[in-house]
């Protein structure tokens, strides 16, 4: 009797054993969540959440890259922003929780200014970025945190002295082989192609001043479109972008797809990283040069402050990434609105011959006292910053001063961990950064570079060139390459033609616009007459953008 007792306990107490196991598991995270939303309102609060009907929180992730593969991602931010945060005063910031990892949405300047800026060391790249680019860009000054980037930064910086960067023969040797691309008079011609193609072999200029500047390569794609090179720079980039994107997925894009490609540009890069260090060496013992070199490349600059070769590669390939992409849509938007803008090609052709005639070379202190160049890289850069997107990772508990509270106003707590998403397109294009219109101040939709002489942006509504500790080394590089680039265009070519419908030639989607009211928020009323845009890394065109130059 005893014993049959016993079994049927026993048999009842297993049957009971997983449900208190799975009780023992509810309990424990509902004791984790309530620590974590207590240790949220004790830094802030919550901004307001993106809702879904998918499980998980996946409607936001679903959601977000079915907008980067449809090129809609300012419709998705402006969208997103109206729907969730419509009667705030201060709409900007969202968040989402994905599978359980929060998510901070934002393009509050205040928020930007904090991450990138008051706040710089509570938030960084993070690991899971270091990790997920390390294969490309190494521990490079772009894929380090806290005192390893410290370091490189301050390895870098003298390079991009002023007297670095104003011998601009490496500019002039490229510019003689873009002109003749141009046509003589009149033909039509991609310019997108010209500086940076999405379809190989394709010339690339801007690929082309990198490799010079960074290596003293001659690649000269320009002559040579075969070149394999640049082949693989554009394949190991596109395919490595497609496998970033496609998380949780990315087995689906495995390494092996992109690896060979780096190693053929590493291939490329070391014996001439080899052979510098030779050089340097054998100066350093009073040995003259075997073989004259050009005065300055950032390969020399960078083996001056170490030789290490790992450093020297991470550094070097990341300076060819962010030398090309960067400036070549800059250079291609530049165009495009100058195509739709003849007023401001007579304007700065007058003031180019009036300062340098058409057909001397300009000088640095040229190129700084033209102020219609500054205006006119500047008032693209303000409609097409060149990365759309940024994000940060927390690196402790903290706060970010709005997106909390019933008007946006108030402070959100973020905890370590936490991702965060700065839309930086939809920050410049925010009609809080702007004036009324006036005669003073056009349409902000527009492209309008006089708007420069007499404005002057918002703190942190326009940041083409990051802020904060991190702000762009290269800045002043890649503004002197535009102007140079520019100048010479219009010292040989006395107008440009757009030859392309105004939308560009791929059709846009017809889903609908949110807006606050009854009339077109600022981001609607650009797009309205632009062509698609690609939020891949940098912003691209998704079409060719057509144009012919006439003398």
């Amino acid at each position: 009797m005893l014993s049959d007792l016993t079994a049927a306990f026993s048999a009842t107490l297993w049957s009971w054993f997983p449900i208190a196991i799975v009780g023992l598991l509810l309990a424990r995270m509902a004791a984790r969540h309530v620590r974590r939303e207590t240790k949220i309102r004790e830094y802030g609060g919550h901004a307001p959440r993106f809702g879904g009907w998918l499980p998980f929180g996946l409607s936001f992730l679903v959601q977000f890259r079915s907008s980067v593969s449809a090129d809609d991602c300012l419709k998705f931010c402006n969208n997103t922003f109206v729907r969730i945060c419509k009667a705030r005063k201060n709409p900007y910031t969202i968040e989402a929780t994905v599978a359980g990892q929060r998510i901070i949405f934002t393009a509050d300047p205040e928020n930007i200014k904090a991450i990138l800026a008051t706040q710089f060391w509570d938030f960084e790249k993070g690991e899971k970025f270091r990790n997920d680019w390390v294969d490309m860009l190494g521990h490079s000054i772009f894929n380090s945190d806290g005192q390893a980037w410290h370091d490189a930064r301050a390895r870098l910086r003298p390079v991009f002295s002023r007297e670095r960067i104003s011998d601009l023969e490496c500019f002039e040797r490229h510019v003689q082989n873009l002109l003749p691309l141009f046509g003589t008079d009149g033909q039509t011609v991609n310019v997108k192609d010209l500086f940076l193609s999405r379809a190989l072999p394709l010339v690339r200029f801007t690929l082309d001043a990198s490799a010079d500047f960074t290596l003293g390569a001659n690649l000269e794609t320009l002559k040579r479109p075969d070149n394999e090179f640049a082949a693989c720079f554009e394949r190991s980039r596109h395919i490595k972008i497609q496998r970033e994107r496609s998380v949780p997925f990315k087995f689906l894009v495995p390494k092996s797809r992109y690896r060979p490609y780096i190693d053929y540009i590493e291939s490329f890069m070391d014996p001439i990283i080899m052979e510098t260090m030779d050089q340097l060496e054998a100066e350093g013992r009073g040995e003259k040069p075997n073989k004259k070199q050009r005065d300055f490349t950032l390969l020399h600059a960078c083996a001056e402050v170490s030789r290490e070769p790992r450093f020297l590669r991470d550094e070097l390939l990341t300076a060819l990434f962010a030398g090309r992409d960067n400036t070549a849509m800059a250079l291609t938007w530049t165009l495009y609105e100058l195509a739709r803008h003849p007023d401001v090609v007579e304007d700065l052709r007058r003031i180019i011959e009036t300062t340098i005639g058409f057909n001397r070379q300009p000088t640095y202190d040229d190129l700084k006292g033209m102020k219609i160049l500054s205006n006119m890289v500047s008032e693209t850069l303000r409609l097409y910053p060149g990365v759309p997107f940024n994000t940060r990772a927390c690196a402790k508990d903290t706060s970010l001063p709005c997106g909390g509270g019933k008007d946006g106003n108030d402070p959100i707590g973020v905890l370590a961990g936490t991702n965060i998403i700065m839309a930086n397109h939809t920050l410049q294009l925010s009609p809080d950064a702007y004036p009324p219109v006036s005669d003073a101040f056009p349409p902000a939709d527009e492209w309008c570079p006089q708007r420069w002489d007499t404005w002057f942006p918002k703190s942190w509504s326009y940041i083409p060139f990051h802020g904060g500790p991190r702000f762009c080394l290269g800045q002043q590089l890649a503004l002197v390459e535009m102007s140079y680039v520019l100048v010479r265009i219009f010292q040989h070519y006395s107008r440009v033609e757009l030859r392309m419908d105004e939308s560009g030639i791929v059709e846009k989607h017809d889903s609908e616009w949110l807006r606050k009211g009854s009339e077109p928020e600022l981001a609607e009323r650009f797009m309205k007459d632009r062509p698609r845009m690609v939020a891949e890394i940098m912003l691209y065109p998704r079409g060719e953008i057509r144009l012919a130059f006439l003398k």
